[in-house]
């Protein structure tokens, strides 16, 4: 058949042999029974099934039936090549280990050459395996059987389109394939360890006692063969499905990308044979994806191709009737002298976030809708209109929702702007990007009508990333996901960060958010807990990046994790990330629960005029950001400030701070780092001054006075710390974390000028107050000049204090488990 002989062209394109069943006694390989007996039980064989080439001429439950035999079929094989995936990858610890010892098997290089992508190849087949045993395995809506009978309930498609879409790892290998097979047969020549290693690895035949013998050699081939054998089963498969069945549209799409696949190698061979660049290098597709252009102030989706020495920017054109799929060409630049600017997030217009908060909402309906019926057997029309329309949603969402600007400017002048919705994306792109740039290799001219219609058969990424395209996976999180980021450590020198947390899953809600950035320090703190709620999300992305004044921002590392439903909970999960040289230490939790519709934008809980407790318990700390930013940047560079805190900033700086922080956190720090240091100590002032209940409770107020009367001074101290213990935690924590940094500011009094007694004079009035007659408050009465002897007092008598105990700045993040760290 066709889709054989193009297999078998692919391969010898990739000078690989060809290895036939008759022929695998020369790998000195023992084929498995199963494949070489049970036609029936092996749909991986083109002969296999002897099927009518449409489905029509069968009635729908004959080709039910058979169907199902394809699938069992396709269970088996599956678990016989993931068991030689295993056997090929048992050895690679141990070699990986022996390759940082005096006397290798092999060195760390061609450990890496030889599993390159094998590890990513298993899981992606296990992933597969695992949904489809579930699926076949799952019992019908009206049975109690072993296997699911039920014919059109039994959907599968959506498992084998999504492992197509990763044939990516595929092209890896086969990249790599021969490269591969030369490290294995010089080794086997050369190093008597690894030639036993090599001609003798055995794999156990599951239920079966027998034992398996491969080659090494053998095992690196399996890949190559399963690849090609895929189409064929994706053929046979759809030639037992009903194409009113719910599979019928996805295995139509998965067998036309594994085609597209196979031929795309084919391409990629012939194109890095025709173009040859400076340095001896070949034109080679290095990435490709999905980004938004601008143009004119127009937004577009467009597919971006990255080739070794140009970048090239194409319009999707579906196939349609009579017509295949293509690429139209819409720019392209040399990646020589291409220089890269990238913009943090932009602020969307309120235009733009009440259209997106529609689109949203229709998803969000959608999707209930569609998991209403996800069980019911009829409805099969309406799921595959309803599914289009979630596509088209998220096509729109995907070219509106983009905030992150990668600016491109050339030699020539020519400049070309790109939107991307993740931060982490737009950093790998830029990465690869500037690492060919320095390459310093000189374009050749590209015959640009050939290069663009090569793309649909070069192309990695088979379409844009959308969720609605993907099956539900138990393992992935609906609820809300807290993550407290806490500090950093790593620097080699002093910096200000900010870290930047992202989830995938739908777009329901906003599925980013960033921390506010630090002061300048080796080791910054932040202890600031961001919420998403999320539908579907599993993974979560972490980048630390640094921010300079009159300077782009840096990303000096990222990660990625992995999110399991089944391993978080409700208690905190502390986690130390490696992202480059930084370490950044956080925590998460995750509650489960049905979301509801979001009311559009979040607004921003006030800061101002809003007691210490409440603003406490939403930020999640003892010590609200606003008191730690102010002081930090106080002692950043206004401790040699003459009158600090005493000389106040302008009313109008002031004001404008203060909007900031009822408004955006993130806004207001980096407002802050900038403001003038008098406007930055008025604003603390003013935050202490504008609390609805002071800072030192007013039922404290009379108990404090009468402590002031005890004429022993260190017997007075251990009142006062005493009556101190009975605040609230947050007026505790954040009184003692003023304390201690207004004694350090009275350290510098002679460059200064303000001593224990002027800060007390300045702060005391803000910090404590007599209880207002008739509200609650019955007591002695006292005249305003002795209210402020007393309130300026009070807090001098405790800045005297020479053992304050230390403030807690945030909630202590419990975990059930030590730490983990994950290296990235």
């Amino acid at each position: 058949m066709d889709v054989y002989q193009e297999a078998l062209r692919y391969l010898e394109s990739q000078h690989v042999p060809v290895v036939v069943e008759a022929e695998t006694e020369a790998l000195e390989e023992d084929v498995f029974q199963e494949e070489a007996v049970s036609c029936l039980l092996s749909p991986l064989l083109s002969e296999s099934l002897d099927f009518p080439d449409t489905p029509t001429l069968c009635n729908p439950k004959e080709m039910l039936e058979r169907r199902l035999v394809v699938l069992k079929g396709i269970l088996e094989t599956e678990e016989v090549y993931l068991r030689e995936l295993e056997t090929l990858l048992m050895p690679m610890k141990a070699l990986r280990a022996s390759a940082g010892t005096s006397q290798p098997v092999l060195s760390g290089q061609q450990v890496q050459t030889v599993f390159y992508q094998v590890p990513e190849i298993r899981d992606m087949h296990q992933s597969f395996y695992s949904g489809l045993k579930a699926r076949l395995t799952e019992p019908g809506p009206e049975e109690d059987g072993e296997m699911n009978y039920t014919g059109f309930n039994l959907v599968v498609g959506d498992l084998f389109l999504k492992m197509v879409n990763q044939f990516g790892l595929y092209g890896g290998f086969i990249g790599n394939y021969e490269e591969a097979v030369e490290v294995v047969r010089k080794c086997t020549h050369s190093d008597p360890r690894f030639r036993t290693l090599a001609q003798s690895m055995m794999s156990s035949n599951g239920s079966n006692k027998t034992r398996t013998k491969y080659t090494f050699e053998a095992l690196l081939y399996k890949p190559l063969d399963r690849v090609t054998k895929t189409t064929l089963v994706l053929h046979d498969l759809l030639k037992t499905t009903p194409m009113e069945h719910g599979d019928y549209t996805f295995l139509q799409e998965a067998l036309r990308l594994s085609r597209s696949f196979l031929s795309g190698v084919n391409e990629s061979s012939q194109c890095k044979r025709e173009v040859m660049l400076s340095h001896g290098m070949r034109r080679k597709l290095m990435r490709d994806g999905f980004v938004v252009d601008v143009s004119e102030g127009e937004r577009s989706l467009r597919h971006l191709f990255l080739y070794t020495d140009l970048l090239l920017c194409t319009r999707n054109k579906h196939a349609t009737r009579g017509r295949q799929e293509q690429y139209r060409f819409c720019w392209y630049l040399p990646l020589a002298g291409l220089k890269l600017r990238w913009v943090a997030d932009q602020e969307r217009s309120p235009d733009a976030h009440l259209r997106l908060h529609t689109i949203r909402t229709k998803m969000h309906l959608l999707c209930q809708q569609l998991r209403q019926h996800a069980n019911r057997s009829r409805g099969l029309a309406f799921a595959a209109r309803s599914r289009k329309k979630l596509e088209q949603m998220e096509l729109t969402l995907l070219t509106h929702s983009p905030v992150y600007t990668l600016e491109l400017h050339s030699p020539s002048c020519k400049s070309h702007t790109l939107l991307l919705s993740s931060l982490y994306e737009l950093e790998e792109w830029r990465e690869v990007i500037d690492k060919l740039t320095k390459d310093d290799i000189e374009t050749v001219p590209p015959d640009l009508l050939t290069l663009t219609s090569a793309c649909v058969k070069l192309r990695m990424t088979q379409q844009p990333p959308l969720h609605s395209t993907h099956a539900e996976d138990e393992k992935s999180l609906c609820g809300t996901l807290s993550v407290a980021v806490h500090s950093a450590c790593g620097l080699q020198q002093p910096a200000s960060l900010y870290v930047c947390v992202e989830v995938d899953g739908y777009e329901f809600y906003d599925k980013q958010a960033q921390t506010h950035s630090s002061v300048h320090s080796l080791n910054p703190h932040w202890d600031q807990e961001l919420c998403f709620q999320v539908d579907g999300a599993q993974d979560l992305r972490v980048l630390c990046v640094s921010q300079s004044d009159g300077q782009d921002d840096t990303v000096l590392g990222k990660a990625s994790l992995k999110l399991d439903s089944k391993t978080l909970n409700k208690r905190w999960r502390r986690r130390t990330l490696q992202l480059g040289q930084v370490e950044v230490t956080l925590s998460l939790k995750y509650c489960p629960h049905p979301l509801e519709l979001s009311s559009g934008t979040a607004q921003q809980q006030p800061v101002f005029c809003v007691p210490i407790e409440t603003l406490s318990q939403h930020e999640g700390v003892l010590v609200p950001h606003v008191v730690r930013c102010c002081v930090e940047e106080v002692e950043r560079r206004g401790m040699d400030e003459v009158g600090i805190y005493r000389v106040s900033g302008t009313t109008s700086d002031i004001g404008t701070l203060k909007n900031a922080f009822n408004s955006n956190l993130r806004e207001a720090v980096t407002r802050l780092r900038s403001a003038d240091v008098n406007a930055v100590s008025g604003i603390l002032k003013l935050y202490f001054r504008e609390l609805p209940e002071p800072l030192l409770p007013t039922k404290m107020f009379h108990s404090l006075a009468r402590t002031l009367e005890i004429q022993d001074i260190d017997l007075r101290l251990v009142s006062m710390l005493s009556l101190l213990q009975s605040c609230p935690e947050p007026n505790r924590h954040t009184f003692l974390f003023l304390l201690h940094h207004l004694q350090r500011v009275s350290k510098m009094q002679d460059v200064n000028r303000m001593s224990l007694m002027n800060l007390a004079t300045v702060f005391g009035p803000s910090l404590s107050r007599h209880p207002v007659v008739g509200l609650g408050h019955d007591g002695p009465t006292m005249d305003i000049s002795r209210e402020v002897v007393v309130q300026v007092q009070v807090v001098f008598c405790y800045l005297q204090c020479n053992n304050l105990p230390e403030a807690q700045t945030s909630l202590p993040h419990d975990t059930d488990a030590e730490d983990e760290t994950t290296h990235m």
